[in-house]
């Protein structure tokens, strides 16, 4: 039995815990039903855990506080959901604790010791949620913090907050609604149960007070009613440069737009003097707002987005940490590249070429902030992003700004219609270097001359002569260069046109309301006027226009 703690105990704590939310992962899981009830809890618990373990592992240190400081710092960067913050927050207590109380001579943690530090981390975790309730983790931390209060005795002092915890843990059930309703004890909780029991057994040479498998288990394998979110997302990243005076903003800002709103430090004790290092976490619709918050008061990194929808089937959540722009990472660099396509035909076919898509709404079509959202979504810190229509490239520029200003390296390349956008994507290798890529897609895209054939709506002058609504006009790069009154001809008029410069490659995009004969008769045309050039048509749905070109 140990009467004090030194830092490779510390570390076994960490170790047992793995283990420990290891096993009882997929139990916990399954009785998350609040504040969401995305089947995640356990999973984010063990993730934040194993992060704050090999942090820890990189430290050989025999000061408590100094192995306590490392697993906070590696839970803080690894925190995955609410709880996970919450926790990384209870473990930055108990270091700043044991700092000024451990350190030096003795470098041992006592049980007054612990206890202390216990309350000190309470504290913070209490402290990081703008909106703390009862009947969660923060109701089952706070029942073990008093429990061990004052006690001599490291062994005596951790058996109390344990059974303390526990206690606690089995009264959240009719605290809360959500909980009742379920006939499930909180999910938070278990996991603080889980981790001081694997302390517990650190202590007192592997005796454990809590069964190893929860009776939980079994009631939540059955269905009960859900508690959804009224929000879409859960949005977390790291804030850096932000005074603590930009963080309560911050705070203000997200209690706006969302719910489950944290925001949690990691610096010193005199954070008004200083910038530190932040946390935030918020359920919310807007993820471009509550992305955009952070970077007025500070720089966001970090970034990590969930789409609750894709949570609720019971699956483990699947996600990844954008790493910061310009840092080394041990996850490889990957690219992603991200189309705007009108309609569901034309977002299909820029798919089934490897691209990402925002499918854009001809009668709305989507802001930068949308865009934001599409370019996080696609995980990845390299985004190349295709408007493929000339009037979205400004609103595509300020996206690539935001996710720039975020941490993620995305590049507008100036695609002023889809044609242009499938010979950019036609040349993409991803094991290119970023800088050749672009410059690759961009060349490519330029290179594609753009046509298409409209209606006029209204009698005009052009540059060819004056229209009448109901002509057919051709388009070449933005221009009129033909009024016609026949579908298939003006089409065969406008690829001779556009073959003029010379040419390869004709890309024609066919809308469903088009001539039956228009593919066919375009074909037949430049079989006999240009047999060098290869013709390729695709259908794309409804769309405003008669048809589009691109020659290449």
């Amino acid at each position: 039995m140990l009467h004090a703690l030194d830092g490779s105990a510390v570390r076994r704590w960490g170790e047992v815990s793995v283990l420990a939310l290891t096993a009882n992962r997929a139990a916990i899981d399954r009785i998350n039903v609040y504040p969401v009830a995305d089947n995640d809890t356990g999973t984010n618990l063990l993730q934040t855990t194993r992060s704050a373990l090999e942090a820890a592992d990189r430290v050989r240190a025999a000061e408590p506080h100094v192995v306590l400081n490392a697993l906070s710092e590696g839970a803080l960067h690894g925190a995955a959901g609410n709880s996970g913050l919450l926790l990384s927050q209870l473990l930055r207590g108990m270091a700043q604790y044991a700092g000024t109380r451990c350190a030096g001579a003795q470098q041992r943690m006592t049980g007054r010791h612990f206890g202390g530090a216990l309350e000190r981390g309470c504290e913070l975790a209490a402290g990081a949620v703008a909106e703390p309730a009862e009947g969660t983790m923060l109701t089952v931390l706070r029942a073990a913090a008093r429990a061990c209060r004052e006690r001599e005795e490291l062994a005596d002092a951790v058996h109390a907050a344990t059974l303390a915890a526990v206690t606690a843990l089995s009264a959240t059930t009719a605290q809360r609604p959500e909980l009742t309703s379920a006939g499930v004890v909180d999910a938070g909780g278990r996991g603080v149960v889980l981790i001081l029991d694997a302390l517990y057994a650190v202590v007192c040479d592997g005796r454990r007070l809590v069964p190893e498998v929860p009776e939980e288990a079994e009631a939540g394998s059955a269905p009960f009613p859900r508690h959804d979110s009224g929000y879409a997302y859960e949005v977390m990243y790291l804030l850096s440069a932000a005074p603590s005076s930009g963080a309560r903003e911050l705070r203000e800002r997200l209690v706006g737009i969302g719910d489950c709103v944290s925001v949690a430090d990691a610096g010193e004790d005199d954070r008004e003097a200083a910038e530190t290092t932040w946390v935030v976490h918020v359920h919310c619709d807007d993820v471009g707002a509550a992305i955009e918050s952070g970077i007025e008061v500070g720089r966001v990194h970090g970034i990590r987005v969930t789409r609750f929808a894709d949570q609720l089937d019971g699956g483990r959540r699947e996600r990844e940490e954008l790493p910061q722009h310009g840092a080394e990472s041990s996850v490889p660099a990957r690219r992603a590249v991200l189309a705007l396509a009108g309609g569901t035909e034309l977002a299909e076919l820029f798919h089934a070429e490897g691209a990402g898509v925002l499918t854009v709404d001809g009668t709305e079509p989507p802001g930068a902030r949308e865009m934001l959202e599409a370019v996080l979504g696609t995980g990845c810190r390299e985004v190349l992003l295709l408007p493929n229509d000339e009037r979205l490239v400004e609103e595509a520029d300020n996206a690539a700004a935001a996710a720039v200003r975020a941490g993620i390296d995305a590049v507008v390349i100036p695609t002023a219609a889809p044609v242009q956008g499938l010979a950019a994507l036609a040349v993409h290798d991803p094991t290119r270097r970023t800088a050749e890529d672009t410059v690759a897609l961009a060349e490519a895209a330029a290179a594609t001359r753009r046509g298409e054939l409209v209606v006029a709506s209204e009698e005009a002058l052009t540059w060819v002569g004056r229209c009448r609504g109901g002509d057919v006009l051709g388009m070449l790069d933005g221009e009129v260069v033909l009024i016609g009154s026949d579908r298939v001809k003006t089409a065969r008029e406008l690829v001779d046109r556009m073959l003029a410069a010379g040419g390869e490659l004709v890309t024609a995009l066919v809308p469903k309301h088009a001539p039956v004969a228009l593919s066919e008769s375009l074909a037949e045309h430049l079989r006999r006027t240009h047999p060098e050039v290869e013709l390729a048509c695709y259908s794309c749905g409804d769309s405003a226009t008669e048809l589009m070109l691109g020659v290449e």
